[in-house]
Order: C-alpha cells, then structure tokens, then sequence
C-alpha cells in the first residue's frame, strides 16, 4: 500500500469506491461493464483503474482459490511472539515457509498471526512444530486449527458503505 493510501492523503471519491467495489467482486470485468455500472464512460473508467493501479489501490488481479479443492484440507491460525525488535525479518521468513499463505503482524501481546494450510494433519503439524516453531527468532506459538470458514464482505465491498 501506497502512503498516499495509508495517510489517506488523497482519499478515494465515490466513483473510486465504487469501482473499487466492483473490480473486487469481479477481478474479470471488462471496462465498458465497469463503466456501465458506475455509471461513466469507458475512457473515464479506463483513466480512473490505471490511476487507482499507479497509486497502489488496486494491487493486482487473481482468482479467489478454495483450499479444500486443491488438497489443502488442514488449516490453522498460528499465533507467534517473536524476539524484540526483529519482528519485520522474522515475519518474511515466516512468509516465505511452505504452508504459510499469510502472516500478519498484530499490536497485541502477540507479535504475528499466521495463516497455514497444508493437505493434511500431519503435514500441518511438521509446518507448525518444524519450520515454524524452531525458526530463528520465535518465542512461542500457539495453534489454533480452523474447523470451519465463513466468508464476509472483502474489504473494497465495504467503500460503498462510507460516506465521504
């Protein structure tokens, strides 16, 4: 993310929301149906998504993946706490682990939330006891295997709602 993103500096009109919005349910929408449903030329949303690309809004394009429907069948929260002050190198090479789909650092009496899935028990455990625990770094882990999921409202969807 950009600063310009993160000090809301330049903050997104209501038009960017809403094509924000869009392109987050749908990655795959051409221009002219993106333009039809906010409701402004095709050059207008053409401009307005390599504007919101160059300032760092828009990141990318990818399909939404089901874990399960790859073999991805055992999924846990790890909680970390890491020794003070290396948590920024410790969390890349915690990123970097096979399994680790997402580590993200917390201001709590934890330092890192891990996301880890791996095609079964046992190679969750190897993930969690081998690679994660013994890494350079961490203090302690504490897992948590996820049972189930329910999918909300990704966050882009939420730009409709503000009132800016």
């Amino acid at each position: 993310m950009t600063e310009s993103a993160v000090s809301g500096a330049d903050p997104l009109d209501a038009i960017d929301r809403r094509i924000v919005a869009e392109l987050s349910r749908d990655g795959r929408l051409s221009v002219r149906t993106l333009a039809d449903r906010v409701h402004i030329s095709r050059t207008a949303a053409h401009n307005r998504i390599q504007h919101l690309q160059v300032r760092g809004v828009i990141t990318g394009y990818g399909a939404q993946i089901d874990r399960e429907s790859i073999g991805l069948r055992s999924c846990a929260l790890v909680v970390v706490r890491v020794e003070p002050g290396a948590w920024e190198e410790i969390a890349a090479r915690l990123a970097a682990l096979p399994f680790v789909e997402k580590v993200q650092a917390v201001a709590s009496e934890v330092d890192l939330i891990l996301t880890v899935s791996a095609p079964d028990h046992e190679q969750l455990s190897q993930a969690i006891l081998r690679d994660i625990q013994q890494a350079p770094g961490v203090v302690s882990t504490r897992s948590h295997l996820i049972r189930a999921e329910v999918t909300g409202r990704p966050p882009a969807q939420a730009l409709e709602n503000w009132n800016h």
